[in-house]
């Protein structure tokens, strides 16, 4: 495993915070530092060389740490099944929710825990496990981890032989998903507003007329709809650090799924649901056009009028697909947060 180390001398400053009265970073003795390897994805929306350096640096204080930038996709699931392979006590996802799933992937099974540094526009599972949404906070969050070292597993779902850490989707969310990953640059400079503003778009233009029809199966139910969503835990993603919720009863080790059902999609009833979503006491799963799904150990989604129907998973577009098979796996993952 090729690995690059941090350059520098000095002990970083990694902001104005640091600098301005803030406790210092304390070192313990190599004898006592687990062995951590950062997975940095160097395209990921707010990571620049020059914070993963100070990042890596600040927790070498702590951890005898390795690093390496993941070079194509699926790469990060590699280099996760070597470091378990090799033994190292923690493996930190330095990205998106990408790079986490795919980190997820391929420490799945191993008793090799799984940590997070927010590098992406939502960082939704890192926010779930309580990491904090700032890189600074959440660096400091790790060194403290050190003296609070208590791993614990957690649940994944599973779609078409791909694992997946907090929420899958098929119909409208995928088809936000695969317009917002085409454009990168205002992924990266507008965040959530530009996931709001595709998502408003994409409602008007496909889903109000003739959107591809779905059907989803889950023990004796059938509900057809326009668009269907699986949850391995809650919320179902944030708006910045606002929790936007589906439905309720989702929880990362609760050995079950949770989703919801669109049925179809109107004009007149866009407003209501977004309110839903942004309420602290609604549910979209409330809504008279949404059924929610709870304590669900299979499901399936299927096209029910002969069209492909877009899939993504914890906000990766995978493609197009005639049918979804999704079931949960109790248990694991090992997580350290």
């Amino acid at each position: 495993m090729s690995t690059t180390t941090p350059m520098s001398t000095t002990t970083p400053q990694l902001d104005e915070r640091t600098a301005e009265g803030a406790e210092p970073f304390r070192f313990a003795s190599p004898a006592t530092r687990r062995r951590m390897l950062i997975i940095v994805n160097p395209y990921a929306t707010t990571v620049s060389d020059r914070l993963r350096h100070l990042v890596v640096y600040a927790l070498q204080g702590r951890f005898e740490v390795d690093a390496v930038d993941t070079e194509a996709r699926g790469h990060a699931t590699e280099l996760c099944r070597e470091a378990a392979h090799e033994g190292y006590d923690v493996v930190v996802a330095f990205g998106g929710d990408g790079t986490v799933n795919e980190a997820a992937n391929g420490l799945l099974g191993s008793p090799t825990p799984l940590c997070c540094l927010p590098g992406g526009s939502a960082n939704v599972f890192g926010k779930m496990l309580g990491i904090p949404g700032d890189v600074v906070d959440a660096t400091e969050h790790l060194l403290a981890m050190a003296d609070d070292w208590q791993p614990r597993r957690v649940d994944l779902g599973l779609v078409n032989g791909r694992y997946f850490t907090f929420a899958s989707g098929l119909g409208l969310d995928a088809s936000v998903v695969q317009r917002v990953d085409s454009n990168p640059r205002l992924k990266a400079r507008l965040g959530a507003y530009y996931f709001t503003w595709v998502a408003v778009s994409t409602y008007m233009r496909r889903y109000l007329v003739s959107p591809p029809r779905l059907e989803v199966q889950a023990g004796t139910k059938r509900l057809q709809g326009v668009t269907a969503v699986v949850q391995n835990g809650s919320p179902f993603t944030y708006f910045q650090n606002r929790p936007i919720e589906i439905t309720d009863g989702g929880a990362l080790d609760s050995g079950s799924l949770t989703g919801g059902v669109l049925h179809s999609a109107t004009l007149l009833s866009m407003p209501s649901i977004a309110w839903r979503a942004f309420s602290p006491r609604a549910r979209v799963a409330g809504h008279r056009k949404v059924s929610g799904l709870s304590n669900l150990s299979e499901m399936t989604v299927r096209s029910i009028d002969g069209r492909t129907l877009p899939l993504q998973v914890d906000g990766d577009y995978l493609g197009e697909v005639t049918e979804a098979r999704y079931s949960v796996v109790p248990d694991a993952l090992s997580v350290i947060s």
